[in-house]
Parts: structure tokens; sequence; C-alpha cells
């Protein structure tokens, strides 16, 4: 396949599958974001999945981070 190919639904269906499974998803993300054979199209969606993955990963320990110290507060004001 060209690297700058237009990627076929069939192609793209079969990428989605492949990201819905745990761990092999996220291993794929990294191999087709930077492989050297993968379409442009697909890597650079991968990118942007992994970026999106970076953002949610640190927001949701700033909201744990805010929220578990609000709650140890309120903890210790019951005891």
């Amino acid at each position: 396949m060209n690297r700058t190919s237009t990627l076929s639904t069939t192609d793209w269906l079969i990428t989605l599958i492949i990201t819905a499974i745990p761990i092999v998803g996220f291993v794929m993300l990294f191999v087709w974001a930077f492989g050297s054979d993968t379409n442009e199209n697909k890597a650079n969606w991968a990118k942007a999945t992994l970026i999106i993955y970076a953002i949610s990963v640190v927001l949701a320990i700033i909201f744990f981070t805010i929220f578990g110290a609000a709650f140890l507060s309120q903890m210790d004001n019951y005891q």
C-alpha cells in the first residue's frame, strides 16, 4: 500500500476494531504513529489519538488530585 493512498472504509473499520482491544490497541497506536511504513493518514490519526490520551490522563490526575485533597480534608473534619 502506498504511504499516501486513501484508506478505505474497511481499513478504518479494522483500525478501529484493533484499537478497541485494550492493551493491543494502545501498543498499535505507537506502531502506527511512529512506524516507517504506515500510511500517513493513519500515522497522523494515531499521533492525534495519543495526544488526546495524554491530555485525558493529565486532566484525570488533576481532577483526582483536587477532589481527592478536598475529600481527605473533609474526612479530617469528621475526626
